[in-house]
């Protein structure tokens, strides 16, 4: 483990960083869709309103009030209901507090010199946001770095020396809460670790050149869908972490190619309900590779009766007036019109993010980072579009602490599998 992860602490992160804005339960979807949209990340922290206004909040209370946290496929999935696609004006005015996943364990409220090192122990059990005070007036530091905190260089205050680097338990500088007359927060995302991870990359050599077979933290256990299922499949049981459903094609044995995927990151900034009215009458297949039935490559935009499916039948007895739908206003580009056809092909905004096998964990970082995405998946060395599994932000954290030793043995690990397979 890279001491970088025990001299650096959580406040290093949040310089830069806006000021969180609370999200009400009592917002309506509409709302929802609008902030998701106009926010850094993939899903917005849902929170319950003040019992109580001008009482000043400690961390209990302030963690009780958080909800959980809101993403692109929770509101597609919601509007791809029955009911929903009836009548979406009444859907669109519905309060999030009923779409919203309760996970009150997704978010934990941190002091500004926790240790870097703990805030990924915490990720790594599956806290996705840290939720650090940004009015505390703070003036700590390790004694072998000078912590760079609200855009200045700090003297050290801790001169009686020591060996203790804990920042977190350091008791001479000062806790959070010396405050301000009103408290002010930013939120962390694992992104931010990872964007931060990604910069300290010399410090954790020779890790990030180790290919993530060798580093064990390929994830088999993945959700997947086949391309013709229904789409509206996916919405029975949504995966958490990473909020993704692969959507595959079965092939020889056990053995299947992932040709898209159905995500929160995919579904960010689509047409939210052009979206769930093609979750709700498309196939998985289609879904992804944003094919039209019956359209020609040069006309895109078409009416649609929003009750009526694939099949021809009406599906609900809402209003049958038409809309337009279009694979570009999902955020596909437009497929071949014939599912099934040339699909190797299509390489449009709908493809999922992959990797090799052998792809170096460095790698795998800045896929992630410049798509904003969650995850990616991954597939074998020589067979194209292979799955394999897929790598997550708890993965990548988990290999980025692991011990010397741990890592020494999984690779000898990974080496004497494909020995195996060699001499097999």
């Amino acid at each position: 483990m890279a001491s970088v992860f025990l001299y650096h602490v959580v406040g290093d992160l949040t310089v830069g960083k806006p000021e969180m804005v609370e999200f009400c339960e009592t917002e309506t979807v509409e709302a929802a869709i609008q902030a998701i949209g106009e926010s850094t990340e993939a899903g917005i922290a849902v929170w319950k309103k003040r019992s109580v206004v001008g009482v000043i909040e400690n961390n209990e209370m302030r963690q009780q009030r958080f909800v959980g946290i809101l993403n692109s496929l929770d509101v597609v999935a919601f509007l791809a209901r029955n009911e929903c696609l009836e009548d979406q004006e009444k859907a669109m005015k519905t309060p999030v507090s009923e779409v919203v996943v309760p996970s009150n364990s997704c978010l934990r409220q941190v002091d500004p010199a926790t240790r870097l090192i703990d805030a990924l122990e915490m990720m790594k059990q599956g806290v996705k946001r840290l939720l650090v005070r940004k009015s505390v007036v703070w003036k700590g530091m390790s004694k072998r770095f000078s912590i760079l905190y609200n855009g200045k260089w700090l003297k050290n205050v801790d001169t009686t020396g020591g060996s203790n680097n804990n920042l977190y338990h350091n008791p001479n500088w000062p806790s959070s809460s010396t405050t301000t007359s009103r408290d002010k927060f930013c939120c962390l995302s694992r992104e931010d670790v990872i964007r931060f991870v990604i910069g300290c990359l010399g410090a954790l050599a020779p890790l990030p050149l180790s290919s993530i077979s060798s580093l064990g933290i390929i994830n088999p256990n993945y959700h997947s869908i086949e391309a013709s299922s229904p789409a509206i499949e996916t919405t029975e049981n949504i995966p958490r972490d990473p909020c993704a459903i692969a959507v595959v094609e079965r092939m020889y044995g056990d053995q299947c190619k992932i040709i898209g995927e159905i995500s929160a990151s995919k579904l960010w900034k689509c047409d939210h309900l052009a979206a769930a009215w093609a979750l709700a009458n498309f196939s998985a297949g289609q879904f992804v590779m944003g094919v039209e039935d019956n359209v020609s490559s040069r006309s895109q935009d078409f009416c649609l009766n929003p009750n009526v499916g694939n099949n021809g039948q009406t599906n609900g007895g809402g209003s049958t007036r038409a809309r337009k739908f279009s694979s570009r206003s999902m955020g596909f580009n437009p497929g071949n019109s014939s599912f099934g056809i040339s699909r190797s092909m299509y390489r449009g905004r709908s493809a999922p993010l992959t990797c090799k096998v052998t792809s170096s964990l460095a790698a795998v970082m800045a896929q992630m980072l410049s798509h904003r995405a969650t995850h990616v998946w991954v597939i074998e060395d020589e067979s194209e579009d292979v799955l394999v599994g897929v790598v997550g932000y708890a993965d990548i954290m988990a290999a980025v602490t692991k011990q010397p030793a741990a890592f020494a043995a999984a690779s000898r690990h990974c080496e004497g599998g494909i020995v195996n397979e060699i001499h097999t």
